[in-house]
């Protein structure tokens, strides 16, 4: 049996009851999380001109674009709300795989469900717990770093088996889809190099051909069959080096949703352990930003390489995102991490920029390729001091989980920034609506709590 037929077949025959309690949990807790991120997202830098294009692509108007009062065709939805999500780098991910899966699954599955007349919340839940075994699987298996932008690329194949499932793709029609998704996945490794906005826009397109890739799998080509292990296979292509046998082995048994991590700080995941690190020893020590004379973060060398960049004047948004030095100097400038922080004058903040380049990331040698920890962070201050500070997990990690005030804390934060102006009870009424998302008739409720009331 292929890979393709094993992952067709998780997504196809798991039943609602088949999830474990922490898996609900987890899927509801993420639905929640996912929306108000993209909801923020609406409004950050370059969206208007995206939502410009979009308009054209397709002409009936089914699916919501969170945050906005308009609706689009249901890949041109998807594609929007995937790019919202992931655009201000605050979306949950599996740590292990390094995946942001829920970044593509749950606006391709809810595009699904919109253009096929709504599903019950019970489907939903089922589909995004699905969509992320296979997304996050698909990283687990990896043996290599990245080589392409894995949370577009594995995400993508998650999304198809949720808007699969949801569209009611039989088992040949999902084996079908998942090769489509192959001959559409993209996403390379330049943009996030170089801080490109575009990075997030990958997520979006591999979301957008998730539903394409379901509706092209009615038209009855023969498709490959070898579409994850072949020799030009996704591993092949996209990853190098693999072992799948483990991940198929679990599917049914260990709920990857479980094991998501949130993200406290609106910058990328390997910034987090910096972050947190210099403020705990701040207010250890009460020392303040001008008393600092050197930070040095060691991590391993995928947080080098993915946020080791120097910190510069003028850098956009997303660049700063993916900035340890800059973030860190943010977070003990001003003690917290927000939206805001990446947004107008803050990214050229003289006095942050000036702390910033005494931020020195290091590689502690470790020798998995995609881990993010343990880290460490060491405080060297003017007095001749020096602090000291360590985690193995990260904070948000399932280990180490956010409690339930900050998780809504950080929902109603994101519904601020709607582009559109939201309903005064839309995020009381998001919140409620999910809580209670077994019970819910017709998901299409939740993307109506997310449309604003305004035009553009």
């Amino acid at each position: 049996m292929t890979a393709a037929e094993r992952f067709a077949a998780h997504a196809l025959q798991t039943r609602f009851e088949d999830l474990s309690l922490p898996a609900v949990e987890a899927a509801k807790i993420f639905i929640l999380d996912s929306l108000g991120v993209g909801v923020a997202g609406s409004s950050a830098d370059g969206a208007d001109g995206l939502l410009a294009v979009a308009r054209t692509w397709g002409a009936e108007p089914l699916a919501q674009v969170w945050g906005r009062s308009m609706r689009l065709s249901a890949p041109a939805a998807a594609f929007m709300n995937g790019w919202q999500m992931h655009n201000q780098e605050y979306d949950c991910l599996h740590e292990g795989a390094v995946v942001h899966a829920l970044a593509s699954v749950l606006p391709a599955a809810l595009a699904a469900a919109e253009a096929s007349g709504g599903c019950g919340g019970r489907n939903l839940i089922t589909a995004v717990a699905v969509g992320a075994d296979i997304a996050a699987g698909l990283g687990l298996a990896s043996r290599a770093g990245f080589r392409f932008f894995r949370p577009a690329t594995a995400g993508g194949f998650g999304a198809v088996a949720a808007a699969g499932r949801i569209l009611g793709l039989d088992q040949a029609r999902m084996e079908a889809a998942f090769a489509w998704q192959l001959a559409q996945a993209s996403g390379t490794m330049q943009a996030h190099r170089e801080g490109s906005p575009i990075l997030a826009a990958q997520i979006g397109f591999n979301a957008r051909a998730a539903l394409q890739s379901c509706e092209l799998s009615l038209v009855g080509l023969a498709p490959p069959r070898q579409v994850f292990e072949g020799s030009d296979g996704y591993f092949s292509m996209f990853e190098g080096g693999f072992d799948l046998q483990p991940v198929l082995r679990d599917l049914g048994r260990v709920w990857r949703i479980a094991e998501f991590s949130h993200k406290p700080y609106p910058a990328g995941r390997a910034t987090h352990g910096g972050i947190e690190g210099a403020l705990a020893l701040r207010k250890a020590h009460g020392f303040t930003a001008d008393d600092v004379a050197e930070i040095v973060v060691s991590a391993p060398p995928l947080i080098v390489r993915l946020v080791g960049r120097p910190p510069i004047i003028n850098a956009n948004p997303s660049y700063a995102r993916l900035c340890l030095a800059f973030a860190v100097a943010t977070a003990l400038r001003k003690d917290a991490v927000d939206i805001s922080d990446f947004r107008d004058t803050a990214l050229n903040d003289a006095a942050t920029l000036a702390l910033a380049a005494r931020v020195r990331l290091q590689d502690d040698g470790n020798p998995d390729p995609n881990a993010l920890a343990p880290q460490s962070v060491s405080v060297s201050l003017t007095k001749g001091k020096s602090v000291d500070w360590r985690c193995e997990t990260m904070l948000a990690n399932p280990k180490r989980p956010l409690s339930r005030l900050c998780q809504l804390k950080k929902i109603y934060r994101c519904m601020e920034f709607s582009a559109d102006a939201l309903k005064s009870s839309s995020a009381e009424a998001l919140i409620s609506s999910i809580d209670g998302l077994e019970d819910l008739a017709d998901v299409r409720v939740l993307t109506n709590e997310t449309s604003g009331s305004a035009s553009i």
